[in-house]
C-alpha cells in the first residue's frame, strides 16, 4: 500500500501547489480561474488553517484548502473548499485522505459548513464529495462563463456533525 503524508501547506510548497493547480486549470473542468494567482494573492484570500498537502517520499501530491465565503462575521464558520491533485495521483486515495484531514482541521477551526462549486462534468470531484458528506443543495445553471461560454456549477454543502455545531 502506498504511503501518504498529510502537512500542513506552507509557503516552501507554493511550487508544487501552483503546478498541480496549473494542470487543474488546464482541464478547464476544475475552476472559473484561467491564471495561477502569485502566493500573496492566493494567501490572502484564503484561511491560514486548513491548509493542507499530501506528500510522498517530499514530492507534493495533492492539496486543499478553505477559503472564506463571506466577510461578514455571521458567516465566519462556513468556508468554500478547493481540493487538486496530481493528474498522474488520481484515483489513489489522495484525494480521500486530504479531504478527511480537511474535515478534521476545520472543524478544529470551528468551521460548521463547508460549501464546493464544482463543474457538472467533474464527475470524480462530485462524487468524493458526496462520499465525505457533501450534499447536492443545486445547480447553478449559467452562473459564469469560461473561455466565452456560459457554465454551470453543482452547490455542495457539508454541515459538521459535531454537537456544538447543531
Amino acid at each position: 500500500m502506498t504511503m501518504f503524508e498529510i502537512a500542513a501547506m506552507n509557503a516552501a510548497d507554493w511550487y508544487e501547489v501552483k503546478t498541480i493547480y496549473q494542470a487543474g486549470l488546464e482541464t478547464r473542468n476544475a475552476t472559473f480561474q484561467t491564471m495561477v494567482p502569485s502566493f500573496s494573492e492566493w494567501d490572502s484570500n484564503h484561511h491560514s488553517h486548513s491548509r493542507l498537502v499530501a506528500k510522498k517520499e517530499g514530492v507534493v501530491l495533492g492539496w486543499c484548502a478553505l477559503m472564506p465565503t463571506s466577510s461578514r462575521h455571521v458567516y465566519t464558520g462556513v468556508a468554500e473548499i478547493s481540493i487538486y491533485v496530481a493528474l498522474n495521483q488520481q484515483g489513489q486515495g489522495v484525494g480521500g485522505l486530504l479531504m478527511q484531514a480537511l474535515i478534521n482541521e476545520s472543524e478544529k477551526n470551528e468551521i460548521w459548513t463547508i460549501s464546493a462549486s464544482i463543474f457538472p462534468e467533474n464527475k470524480a470531484s462530485i462524487h468524493l464529495h458526496q462520499k465525505y458528506g457533501f450534499d447536492v443543495v443545486g445547480r447553478r445553471s449559467k452562473i459564469a462563463q469560461l473561455d466565452g461560454m456560459w457554465r454551470d456549477t453543482v452547490l455542495l454543502e457539508r454541515r459538521s456533525n459535531l454537537e456544538q455545531f447543531q
